[in-house]
Formats: C-alpha cells, structure tokens, sequence
C-alpha cells in the first residue's frame, strides 16, 4: 500500500509575494504597506505572504544601523506588524542584533511572523562589497542557517546575494560558501529568496535565468520576491518570480509597480501579470520611477529644468511630467548671445506640448556684466571656454535661485557620454540635486526619444534632428570636440563597463588607438567634475556614483 501523503499535499497553499516599494527609515508608513498587503493577499486566499530585503526598515538603509535608535524602532515595528497579522503568516526583512564578533552589532535578517509573534530568524550570509554594495561595513554574516517547516514543505528561506553565488551559473564565483545548496542538501524542497535586488538594463532577464538554473540544477521550486522603487540613486523593477522545478516561470509580478502576486505551493500555478517589454521601455519605465521617488521621498513636489531646445533637456522635461504631472514641472529657458531662435521656439513648443509652466529668462545681460567686471585682469588674454562657462554658470545660478524661492529641486540635464569625458560645466549646466539621465549615454538619449514619441508625439521633430550643440560660441557643435557619439559611446561603454584598456578597445573596435587613448585620458581626468556632480539614477551595470570609486589624484595607465 502507498503511504499517505501527508495534510500539506492534500490541500492547495497559496503564498502570495508582497512587492511593496519601502522608504527607508519610514517604519510607520512601511508597516502600513506590509499590513495592507498581508490583508489584501489573506482576502486571496494566501496562507504566507514575502515582502522584500530589509522592508521594515527600507533597502538600503546603510549607516543608519548604527543608531540604537533606528535598530530599536525597527523592532517596535515588527513587533507591531506580527501582532496586527493573525491569520495569515508574513515574512518580512528586518535587522536583528548580531552574535558574531565581527564588531558588526546588527545582522540583515528575515523575520516570519506568526501567530503574532516572530516565529522564526534567518540572517543573511553572503553580504555583497561590489559596485553599490557595502553591506560588510554594516552588517555581520549569519554564522548558519536553518530550514523551517511550513504546510508540509520544508523551506529553505533566504536573503537576496544568498541565491547569488550558483555555481553552475557563475564562471566566477564571489563567494566560497553556497548558502542555497547548504539549505537543500539539508532537505529543503521550496526555496524563498526575499530581495532588494536594483535594477539595470537587461537585469530581470538576467535574474531570471540565474533563479532558473537554481531550480532546475536543485529540482526544486524558487520564489523571489523583489523590492520596487526608487531609494536615491538606486531603482528597484520588483518583477517578483516564481518558478518551478524545470526553471519555468509560473508567477511573476508586475514590472515598477506595487503588486501582489499568488501562487499554489503544491500544483505550482501562479498569476503572471503584464510585464514592460524591450530596453527602451525599461529604461524609460525605470527612470520615471526613480525620478518620481526621489523627489517625493525627499519632501519636494515641484521640479525646475533648464530647457535649451536640445534632446538631453528635452527627455528630461518628458520623463519629469510623467513621474510628477505637468503641473509640478516648470521649464526654463535661458537664451545667450549664442542662442538661435529655433532652440528657443522649441523649448517652448516642448512645455506646451507637456502642458508645463514656461519661463524664458535672457542671459545676455548678465553675461555681458561678467565680460565687463573681469576685462582687466583678463587683458591680453584670448577669449576661450573660460567665457564660454560663464554663461553656462550664470544659468546654473538662475536656475538655483528659482529652487530657493519655488522650494523646487533643479534637474541637470548632462548625459553619461558628457559627464563621462567631461564636456559640461562644473556649477553650471551641472548644478542640480538630481541627474536623472546622468546614466544614459546620448545615444540612448535618442532611442529613448523616438520612444517618447512614438507613444505621444511631444518632442520637437527639430530636437531630434539638429546637430547636438551646447550654443556657447557662434556655429558650435559637439564634434568640434568630441569623436561621433556612436563611436564615443561604445569606447565609454567598454571602458567604464568592461574595464579594458585603450589597446583593447581599438584592436576589437577597429577604431584609431590614438582617438581610443584620448578619449579615456579624457575620462580620467574629469573624475574631480563627477564626484562633484548630483546624485543620478542607476539603469547600466556600472554607473557613475557610489558605484564606481576612483581615486581623482591619480595616473592610471591609459
């Protein structure tokens, strides 16, 4: 006779995935979204619901973990969520006081809450140190792990980088210690991976068939659910999965939404909601999310932009009134002596096919005070791009004293192909608090335009057609200075993505060593502008930022 099977292979479980978009430090208003959650995914049903990495506190919370008092509220929280949840049990990210004598005092951790209690802990093992990471400066590894049982499954319960050291899917491997099939090997039949895992261009795929490989090398089914959201520079897609044990996805959460998400644990079926297709619709998804958080997680609602006619100020303008509304969006022109009529004519054609305010203020004037004051002790002296920043910086301070009287943050304009070698002015078109296409090269400028407009015509035919220039001399254009974008953007991208050298990029590229080598030489020596630049939004794998440390007082070899 066959054995019986046991209660949990009798009856469906569902566990929904709670993708919630956390502020961090906001521990009221992130028990809010939890509770609401939880409620709403018991009302389908769900007998477990996961809420991402650390979403108690907000991902990622960083040197706040060393306030007693932040780690105490933490606490008080969870504790306030286990006993608000009764009838449906909750797995949530928190921090928890560490054992270890790391001289680390807290531990990233995942708190399932039942019964209205913390029924059990798992604390995080693989902390990551690479490009934006630095959880080793906060946080102590967990010394084990545990499975727990839930419904008959036994679960083996993990945080983000834990699920990100397979080795069957990684060439090179971070880490010594696979905490996924430590916790498998054990018995472990469902694996849960709750994250904070940030977006880049190409990342939901890529996480895909990483998670894919687990499940089918494992045979077992794997759910993540995943953080949405912008938290600064960083923006979260959710795009929470589930698959099954041949790697295939039977759930998934929306893409840069809150969502909910079921799926029945044991016939292994789920609701796949719409997901945003092709690079361009990502990327521009992502930076309307990132713009969006940013400025109203930092207590703003209104943004200012120096509209110049051109596409960077013109992609800007379109992904701010989307994140925002047209309303909280004021447009600026700022014509010089340089200036052609047609850039102003389509900066203001721009705001009103957004339906932004529209200021054009003259800086002539102004410039022409500069020239006077500093005549003589620039006498004897060519005019070169010492005037040519004036009127760059003399924007910049308008722009400046438009935020102070409006309460409004300034948006820069600069692309990833300019701030990368330079070719923009330090507290002048740089001037901001945020540089929301500061990691899209121009290139992608483009391509993102077409997007914009093949989705509602808004931007001037003129803007995507004129010959990209800053209009800072009479007839100026940037190849004056610059190689063809197409060209300076596959050199940038293999040399700030791919770290190879200037011998390497020209002998596969076919492109002259010489025009390879400047260009880097041109990268290394404007690192002073950008560690002096705004925060901007992360859509590459290597972005400008915290992500990418250099030293400025440096020789590297070219």
């Amino acid at each position: 006779m066959a054995p019986a099977r046991s209660a949990f292979y009798t009856r469906k479980v569902k566990i929904a995935l709670g993708q919630i978009n956390p502020t961090v430090g906001d521990f009221a208003g992130n028990a809010a979204k939890i509770t609401d959650f939880s409620q709403r995914a018991r009302a389908q049903g769900a007998s477990l619901v996961l809420f991402p990495e650390l979403s108690v506190t907000g991902y990622p919370p960083r040197d706040l973990v060393e306030r007693p008092s932040f780690v105490a509220r933490n606490r008080e929280t969870v504790d306030r969520i286990a006993a608000e949840n009764n009838g449906i049990a909750v797995i949530c990210g928190v921090v928890t006081p560490a054992q270890a004598d790391t001289g680390k005092s807290v531990m990233n951790s995942a708190a399932l809450l039942k019964d209205g209690k913390v029924a059990f802990l798992q604390s995080k093992m693989l902390l990551p140190t690479y490009d934006v990471f630095d959880e080793m400066r906060n946080f102590a590894p967990a010394r084990s792990q545990a499975l727990f049982p839930f419904c008959g499954r036994q679960i083996a319960l993990t945080i983000c980088e834990d699920a990100w050291n397979d080795k069957e899917f990684w060439d090179r491997r971070l880490y010594t210690f696979d905490p996924v099939e430590a916790l498998l090997q054990a018995g472990g039949n469902l694996l849960l991976n709750i994250s904070a895992s940030p977006f880049w261009i190409g990342k939901r795929e890529f996480r895909r068939q990483m998670l894919a490989s687990i499940a089918r090398q494992h045979k077992v089914p794997v759910a993540m659910v995943n953080q949405i959201g912008g938290n600064d520079s960083l923006i979260f897609d959710g795009s929470s999965l589930v698959l099954n044990a041949n790697g295939e996805v039977i759930a998934q959460g929306k893409s840069f939404e809150e969502d909910i998400v079921c799926f029945d644990s044991d016939r292994l079926t789920g609701e796949i909601h719409e997901q945003i297709q092709g690079e361009e619709a990502e990327a521009y998804a992502a930076l309307v999310l990132g713009t969006r958080d940013y400025v109203r997680k930092c207590g703003f609602r209104q943004v200012i932009i120096g509209l110049s006619g051109g596409i960077d100020s013109a992609l800007t303008a379109v992904i701010a009134a989307e994140a925002l509304g047209p309303t909280n969006v004021i447009g600026v022109g700022m014509p010089g002596p340089y200036s052609s009529q047609g850039s102003i004519d389509d900066a203001r054609q721009l705001a009103r096919n957004l339906g932004i305010r529209f200021e054009l203020l003259c800086i002539t004037d102004i410039f022409e005070s500069y020239r006077k004051t500093l005549r003589d002790v620039f006498a004897g002296r060519k005019e070169d791009e010492t005037e040519e920043n004036i009127q760059s910086r003399a924007r910049g301070a308008l722009l400046m004293a438009l935020s102070n009287k409006f309460g409004a943050i300034v948006l820069s304009t600069g692309n990833k192909s300019e701030l990368a070698v330079g070719y923009c002015t330090l507290y002048g078109d740089m001037a901001g608090g945020l540089a929301l296409i500061s990691d899209v090269p121009k290139t992608m400028v483009y391509r993102l335009s077409h997007y914009v407009n093949s989705r509602r015509p808004v931007i001037p035919q003129a803007s995507l057609d004129k010959p990209p220039s800053a209009e800072l001399r009479p007839d100026q254009k940037d190849s004056d200075t610059l190689p063809p974008y197409e060209v300076l953007d596959v050199i940038l991208q293999d040399y700030i993505e791919e770290a190879r050298t200037g011998e390497q990029i020209a002998l596969a590229r076919g492109f002259d060593v010489g025009l390879v080598k400047r260009v880097i030489g041109m990268v290394q020596r404007n690192e002073y502008k950008r560690q002096q630049a705004a925060l901007g939004l992360k859509i590459s794998p290597k972005a400008f930022g915290y992500g990418r440390r250099l030293p400025i007082a440096a020789r590297p070899e070219v």
